[in-house]
């Protein structure tokens, strides 16, 4: 089987996207987002995930210009055999299965989460993280944003990758919101925006409102297909599928600890000696209070 048929229907479904009605469209953006349960579930489970007829799917393989809806699912079956052949469980989980009922709760997350972060770092590129690394280490300032359980990891990527890009600025700051941040932004500035689905109302406006106002926009999410009228320069997928009943961030998480690396690897010796003041602070505060503890 040809190994880009798969990336060629996902680019199909991205550029009809916009001129299938409701229920082809909703069956599209499904197949964009969760590709590899789009190749192991029947065609009934994915119709009962998706909320749709198999009739809708089977009518979405046919406008793809497939024969039968088994034609358009085997090239997401091909690649998922494919990318899982090479992956062993490690001795340690084996361990956990074999400790009794806690332990087996224990490997099946730990496994996830292996999982999702695998997924997540080969999704990556060189070529496109070299394009982002670029527009942060060029722009004039570089804005973070995210709402709710993804505010976390905008939290993080600002006060680690901070150090190696001191143009970072995460918003909103205080009880402002991430618009009135915006106010001074222009188009030398660059804009950090993380969400996942349920894709956060807040983050998506303060995008338009970046995207009118000139800045260039790298968005960090587990879809392309945030909003039908909103597109970023750069896009950063990461995996958050579960099998648990809440979201799974490991994989986010990994990437912006790629994303941070390169940055302070092409930061050079600048990017070097502000890491080591901020380790040389942080060394004196702690002297500091060992001192005034034992006066």
């Amino acid at each position: 089987m040809d190994p880009t048929l798969k990336t060629r229907i996902i680019s199909d479904l991205k550029d009809r996207l916009g001129n299938f009605p409701g229920r082809l469209r909703t069956a599209s953006k499904y197949i964009v987002d969760h590709p590899s349960d789009f190749g192991l579930d029947s065609i009934r489970e994915t119709a009962r995930k998706v909320g749709v007829s198999t009739y809708t799917l089977v009518r979405l393989a046919e406008r793809l210009g497939f024969s039968r809806y088994d034609d358009l699912r085997e090239p997401f079956r091909h690649a998922l055999v494919s990318a899982s052949a090479g992956l062993d469980h490690p001795e340690w989980i084996e361990r956990l299965k074999e400790s009794g009922e806690f332990g087996q709760v224990q490997a099946g997350a730990s496994m996830n989460a292996l999982a999702i972060v695998h997924r997540s770092l080969e999704l990556q590129t060189p070529e496109q993280f070299q394009r982002v690394v670029t527009m942060l280490l060029e722009a004039r300032a570089v804005y973070i944003t995210a709402v709710r359980a993804s505010y976390s990891m905008a939290y993080y990527l600002h006060y680690v990758g901070r150090m190696a890009l001191p143009t970072l600025q995460l918003i909103p700051r205080h009880m402002n919101s991430a618009i009135d941040e915006l106010h001074s932004a222009g188009e030398c500035d660059v804009m950090i925006a993380i969400t996942f689905t349920p894709y956060s109302r807040e983050t998506i406006e303060a995008c338009k409102f970046a995207r009118r106002k000139g800045l260039r926009l790298i968005l960090i999410s587990d879809s392309e297909l945030v909003s039908p009228d909103l597109s970023a320069d750069e896009t950063i997928i990461v995996s958050v599928l579960s099998t648990h009943h809440f979201g799974c961030y490991a994989g986010s998480m990994a990437v912006l600890d790629t994303l941070i690396a390169l940055l302070v690897a092409q930061g050079g010796e600048a990017a070097k000696a502000r890491i080591k003041s901020y380790e040389d602070l942080r060394r004196e505060n702690q002297v500091y209070w060992v001192a005034q503890k034992k006066r």
